[in-house]
Parts: structure tokens; sequence; C-alpha cells
């Protein structure tokens, strides 16, 4: 279809497969998975891994501010805005000890926007990460 294009931000970490940083349909833009991952880096913002790689200790509230500056990141770099998000997924490896003060600082960010959203537990996620979001917006004509 000749309404599609993808998408990718030069301040979003690079992505870790086959994917871009979005896909813009028609007036949506569908946001690959996003987490807090920082770009041209390979340390992850409030994680401290031990020697063969695994999660040692990690801060949930650290990840949860980077991920949203990512988002935002990809969002503006496409054309659309926070304030376009319109349904968010969420996935957490740890729902019983982290969806408090994610749950708190969410609030934070989205109390002008109240998109849809999902939370949902997982058993992992591809890189060493506790939060991953999945985000659907609208985004303008662009002529």
């Amino acid at each position: 279809m000749s309404d599609q294009k993808n998408l990718n931000s030069s301040r979003a970490p690079e992505p870790v497969g086959l994917y871009p940083h979005a896909r813009r349909v028609g007036n949506f833009l569908f946001l690959s998975g996003v987490g807090p991952r920082e770009r041209g880096s390979q340390q992850i913002p409030g994680v401290t891994l031990n020697d063969v790689g695994e999660i040692e200790s990690y801060d949930i509230e650290a990840q949860c501010h980077s991920v949203f500056k990512n988002i935002r990141y990809i969002l503006e770099d496409a054309g659309s805005s926070w304030e376009q998000i319109v349904d968010v997924t969420v996935f957490l490896t740890n729902m019983k000890a982290d969806f408090k003060t994610y749950n708190r600082i969410y609030a934070a960010y989205f109390k002008d926007n109240l998109p849809c959203r999902t939370t949902v537990e997982i058993n992992a996620l591809p890189t060493p990460i506790a939060i991953e979001l999945k985000v659907i917006a609208t985004i303008d004509d662009v002529a």
C-alpha cells in the first residue's frame, strides 16, 4: 500500500532486530516495542548485569523514565506527539514488584492524555530489561 511508510528515529536506541522504530499506515503510527536502552550504548539505564550478562539488579523507575523518553523521540521524529498516543500495551517482567512504581510514573506522564492501556506480565524480553511498551498514535497529514 502506498500509504505505508517505515520510520526510524536518530535519537531512539537502535532496533535489536529487523524492524523499524515505527510504521505509518494512513493517519496511524504503530511503534515497535520500545525499551529503556539508549542509542549508541550497551548500558541499560537502571540495570546492573553480572559477568555473564544476566540481570543482577534493576531500577524500574529509571527504566520507565528512559522508555518514555525513547517513545517521545520516536513520536516526535515521525511527526506525531505524546498527546496523540491512543493505545499503550505495557510488558513488565515482574508485575508484583514493579506495577506500583510503574503505574505511579505512568500516571505522571499521561495525566493530560488518557490513552487506552493494557499491562501484562511476561517471562522475559529480548534484552535484559524489565519493561517494554508498544504504542499506537495518530499522526497528522504531512504534505
